[in-house]
């Protein structure tokens, strides 16, 4: 090797070890120096109260910074969760606006009704008189002065073995926000169907609208309206809870709307009114007892309309009349006595529709108008859709052989 080539070699290791100790001076030896200065100043200036505190701040500003950020969406999720659910509940705002709204519409349509009579009671051979009240509510059904209400309400006479109680001596008449007492008179009664008309000398007065009680639901909202114990103007809320509830009640079947809604003596008369504050039907009865509460019936509103009509025209309710009283016969009884099932008639009434057509008493009825029969009921049912003068087509079993009889429907007297 020549020394060219030497000198050559040397230069490039001089060259090579220069450049690592020009990087180390110039990038290394500053950087760390850097690092070890600023370590140096940080260590020192938070040892300064002012600066430490600042310092803290700023990093809790930055954390609650993203934190916020965290919440506010897990709010939102949140507040968005509960709106799409909250979309399918009944708004009780709405609810209570549907409440107002109804009584509003119908208060000034209801009256509260007292009743003024005379009780006699027998005390050893002798008749204690005295005088004794009752309350009901009634609807204004017309602007001159007649109010629908029950028979029960205003003819009140009944008898026991202890007591008598007279028809009404006095009925007056309170409006809604009227302090006037105002006379009333009975138009006309019913006892079939627990109605009744009657009159106040007044007119401009405000009548109630009638809705359908033919379309309401069970389950829909419902108002009773009234004077229930003499509290005059008072309402109840609640629901249909049935639409044609067939019950009895001293003897007599009613089919009615059957409700929760609160309904206590001095209701009777009042009205039962929808969301829209139209009467659907005439408050009559409830069921009352240990471990009972929220029965309560009213009278569909559809089916008063002829009978309100037909008293304020005529003071009573004309009826068809076959004049027969009968007993049912069912299989059961058709078999242990050899009959046929049917009405067994029990007496015929004299100048009645029936004797005229020919019945007899142990006749049996077997079908009215093509339709086989088995009880009273079902016969009254099938009458009771028929006018007076219609005729009737029956089939009726005698001396072991059965026969057409036609009979023209009289007048119930």
């Amino acid at each position: 090797m020549d020394n060219n080539e030497f000198f050559k070699t040397v230069e490039s290791n001089t060259t090579h070890k220069k450049a690592k100790i020009g990087f180390f001076k110039g990038v290394l030896v500053p950087f760390i120096s850097g690092i070890l200065g600023a370590s140096l100043v940080l260590t020192i200036c938070l040892q300064v109260p002012v600066i430490k505190d600042k310092f803290a701040n700023y990093l809790n500003i930055n954390t609650s910074s993203n934190k916020t950020s965290t919440v506010e969406t897990a709010s939102q999720k949140s507040e968005e969760s509960v709106q799409t659910s909250s979309s399918n509940l009944v708004s009780l705002e709405k609810y209570s606006d549907t409440s107002v709204y109804s009584a509003n519409k119908i208060l000034p349509s209801i009256v509260g009704i007292t009743v003024e009579y005379t009780v006699n009671t027998p005390y050893f051979g002798y008749q204690m008189q005295s005088s004794g009240s009752a309350t009901g509510s009634g609807v204004i059904i017309t602007e001159d002065g007649y109010i629908l209400t029950n028979n029960h309400v205003v003819n009140t006479s009944s008898s026991s073995s202890y007591y008598k109680v007279s028809q009404a001596n006095k009925i007056t008449v309170k409006l809604y926000n009227d302090e006037t007492i105002y006379d009333a008179e009975i138009v006309g009664t019913d006892e079939t169907t627990d109605l009744a008309v009657i009159k106040i000398d007044k007119s401009g007065l405000p009548s109630a609208t009638l809705g359908d009680s033919d379309k309401i639901s069970v389950g829909e909202f419902c108002m009773a309206v009234g004077s229930p114990l003499g509290m005059e103007s008072t309402v109840t809320a609640g629901i249909i809870s049935a639409k044609a509830r067939n019950i009895t009640s001293e003897g007599k079947e009613y089919t009615v709307i059957q409700t929760d809604a609160a309904i206590n003596s001095g209701n009777s008369g009042g009205a039962l009114v929808n969301s829209k504050g139209e009467v659907i039907g005439i408050n009559t009865l409830k069921i009352a007892g240990t471990g009972i509460e929220g029965i309560g019936f009213a009278i569909p509103i559809n089916s008063t309309v002829n009978i309100s009509e037909q008293l304020i025209s005529d003071g009573k309710v004309k009826r068809p009349y076959i004049g027969i009283s009968g007993r049912d016969i069912d299989s059961q009884t058709a078999k242990q006595y050899k009959l046929v099932e049917g009405v067994y008639i029990v007496s015929v009434g004299q100048f009645t529709s029936a004797e005229k057509a020919g019945l007899k008493s142990s006749d049996i009825i077997t079908e009215v108008d093509g339709t086989s029969i088995k009880s009273m009921d079902e016969l009254n049912e099938i009458k009771n859709k028929h006018q007076i003068g219609d005729t009737l087509a029956l089939k009726v079993y005698r001396d072991n052989k059965y026969m057409d009889v036609e009979i023209t429907l009289g007048e119930q007297p």
